[in-house]
C-alpha cells in the first residue's frame, strides 16, 4: 500500500496540514487562519486552544480532501512559528493565559534589566542570541511574574512551557493522558535558554531568569527514530523543526554555504555553517539548523526580519487598501517605482541586524504625488531592502559570497517583489517547484526517522527549480536606492523614549 507523510505547519497567522508523497509532491492540503489578538500597543497574542482546534480541523479536512485515512500516513512531522510561548497545566491541558507571540514586545523591560549586567550580548556566548523581546525565555519570566498562580503551579510541577511545537505535539500525542512534553534542538535554540555546545538547557541562565527547569520540555533531535509519540491511533510523530529551519531542510540546503530566504509573516534567511556554530559580529543569530538522529547537530547563521508579509496584511486589514493580499501586486504594478518613498515597518522594533526594540515604523519621503500604488510598491520593496541588509551581514560573518538565493514562502509568487529582490541584491533569486518548503522540511524530518526516505541524497533529488529572476538594475541605481533605505532606517530608530 502506498504511504504518505503528513506535516503540521503551525504558523503565525494560520495552521495547515499538508500530505506529501515520496517525490515531495503535495497530495493533500487544508489551511485555516486563527485570530491575532492585540490587547494593547506592542502586545500580540494567540489563543492556544483555538490553535489546537484549528490543528485538528486541518488534519481531518486534508485527509478527507485527499480521500485518505490516518492509516495511509507513515509518519507526521511538525513545524511551527518559533519563540511563541505557551504555559499550561499538565493535568488539565488548559493554558494559564494566551500565547505570547514572537512579535510581542512586552518583555522589553525584562531584557533591558538583564542587559544592565553584561550588555545585550550577555548570553550570546552560550546561546548565540542577543537579549531581545523576540525570544521565549523572557516571555516565560513575564508569565511567571504577572499571571496569578503560575509561579506556584510551576513549583508544584503543574505549569509547563512550550513553544507552539511543544503545545501541538503534547496535545497530538495524548495531552493530559501521557502527551509527550518535548521540543527539538532548533526550537530550543530560540528560547535564549539552551546552550549551543551542550544542546541542553543552561542552568546558569535558568537561575538568572528564575525559570524552573521542570517547566521545560525534553530536548530531542529534529528527526528522531525513537519516536516522540503517536497520533491518530498509531501514526508516529517523529519530526520537529522550527519553521525557518524546516524551510532550510525543505530547500535541501545541506551543504556548508547554502542559504535560503523564507518570505512569510516575517522574513528569515538562513545560511548553513555545518557542524560549527559560527559567532556573529554583524547582528545575526547563531542557531541550530537541524539534528538528524544521532548525527552531530548542524548550525546556521540567521537573519530575522519581523515584518514583511505582515505589512501587506496591515495594509489590507488596518488601512483597508484592498480586500485580498494578492491585490498588493496589482496596485504596485500601476506605478514604475515607489515615487521616492520608503516604508520601514518597524512595528515590533527592528530585528536583524540592528536589534533595536525602541524603533517604530515610518514612511519617509511623502509628497502630494504619492498614491496607493506607491504605498503598495514601497511595502513590497521594504521586504527586499531588509533582505539585502541581512545578506550583507551574512557575507561579512561567513566570508561566503552568495551566487544565488533560494526563496520560498507565500510571497514568492509576487513577481514584482521577486524581480526587485534580484535587482537590489544583484544576484539571481530562485523559486522551487514546491515553494511551501516549511511543511516539506517537517515531512522530510519525519520521513527520514521512519526510513520513508533513506538519506539526504533522496531529498536533494526531489528539489526542482520552478522559476528564477535575474538582476537587471544598473549598479548605480541599486546603490542610490539602498542609500535611501539606510537613511529611512535611521529615522525609525530610537523612537520610543522609555
Amino acid at each position: 500500500m502506498t504511504k504518505y507523510i503528513g506535516a503540521i505547519d503551525q504558523g503565525t497567522t494560520s495552521t495547515r496540514f499538508m500530505i506529501f508523497d515520496h517525490a515531495g509532491s503535495v497530495v493533500g492540503l487544508h489551511q485555516l487562519e486563527h485570530r491575532q489578538i492585540y490587547p494593547q500597543p506592542g502586545w500580540v497574542e494567540h489563543d492556544p486552544l483555538e490553535v489546537w482546534e484549528r490543528t485538528q480541523e486541518v488534519i481531518h479536512s486534508a485527509l478527507a480532501g485527499a480521500s485518505l485515512a490516518a492509516t495511509d500516513l507513515a509518519a507526521i512531522g511538525v513545524t511551527n512559528q518559533r519563540e511563541t510561548a505557551v504555559v499550561w497545566n499538565r493535568k488539565t491541558g488548559k493554558p494559564y493565559c494566551n500565547a505570547i507571540v514572537w512579535q510581542d514586545t512586552r518583555t522589553d523591560k525584562i531584557c533591558n534589566d538583564l542587559a544592565r549586567d553584561g550588555g545585550q550580548d550577555r548570553f550570546r556566548p552560550q546561546t548565540g542570541l542577543p537579549l531581545a523581546t523576540y525570544f521565549s525565555g523572557p516571555k516565560i519570566r513575564w508569565i511567571l511574574d504577572n499571571v496569578p498562580g503560575v509561579r506556584e503551579a510551576a513549583a508544584r510541577g503543574e505549569a509547563i512551557f512550550g513553544n507552539m511545537d511543544t503545545w501541538v505535539i503534547w496535545n497530538l500525542t495524548g495531552g493530559p493522558n501521557g502527551g509527550a512534553h518535548i521540543t527539538d534542538v532548533t526550537n530550543a535554540s530560540r528560547t535564549l535558554l539552551m546552550n549551543l555546545r551542550t544542546l541542553d538547557w543552561d542552568d546558569e541562565i535558568l537561575d538568572i531568569l528564575g525559570i524552573p527547569r521542570a517547566m521545560l520540555p525534553q530536548i530531542r533531535p529534529s528527526s528522531d527514530g525513537d519516536i516522540y509519540g503517536y497520533a491518530l491511533g498509531k501514526v508516529p510523530v517523529c519530526g520537529d523543526l522550527g519553521d525557518q529551519q524546516a524551510a532550510l531542510v525543505g530547500q535541501a540546503c545541506f551543504g556548508v554555504g547554502e542559504a535560503k530566504n523564507t518570505y512569510g509573516t516575517g522574513c528569515f534567511m538562513l545560511l548553513n555553517t555545518g557542524t560549527m556554530a559560527v559567532p556573529s559580529k554583524h547582528g545575526l543569530l547563531t542557531t541550530v539548523a537541524y539534528k538528524l538522529g544521532d548525527q552531530p547537530a548542524v548550525y546556521a547563521l540567521e537573519g530575522s526580519i519581523a515584518i514583511t508579509g505582515a505589512l501587506v496584511q496591515w495594509l489590507r486589514d488596518n488601512l483597508k487598501l484592498f480586500d485580498f493580499s494578492k491585490h498588493v501586486e496589482d496596485y504596485a504594478k500601476t506605478v514604475p517605482d515607489s515615487g521616492g518613498i520608503y516604508f520601514v515597518p518597524a512595528f515590533s522594533g527592528l530585528f536583524a541586524p540592528y536589534w533595536q526594540s525602541d524603533a517604530r515604523g515610518v514612511i519617509v519621503g511623502l509628497t502630494r504625488f504619492i498614491t496607493k500604488g506607491h504605498l503598495c510598491r514601497a511595502a513590497l520593496e521594504a521586504t527586499a531592502y531588509q533582505t539585502r541588509e541581512v545578506l550583507d551581514a551574512m557575507e561579512q560573518d561567513s566570508g561566503v559570497r552568495l551566487t544565488s538565493l533560494k526563496a520560498d514562502g507565500g510571497m514568492v509568487y509576487n513577481d514584482t517583489l521577486m524581480q526587485f529582490q534580484a535587482d537590489i541584491l544583484g544576484v539571481p533569486v530562485v523559486r522551487p517547484v514546491v515553494a511551501e518548503t516549511t511543511a516539506l522540511g517537517a515531512a522530510y524530518a519525519a520521513g527520514l526517522a521512519v526510513g520513508y526516505w533513506q538519506g539526504l541524497d533522496d531529498l536533494r533529488r526531489n528539489w526542482q527549480m520552478d522559476r528564477s529572476w535575474q538582476p537587471t538594475m544598473a549598479e548605480e541605481t541599486r546603490a542610490r536606492l539602498y542609500r535611501g533605505w539606510k537613511r529611512a532606517v535611521e529615522r525609525a530608530m530610537h523612537w520610543l523614549e522609555e
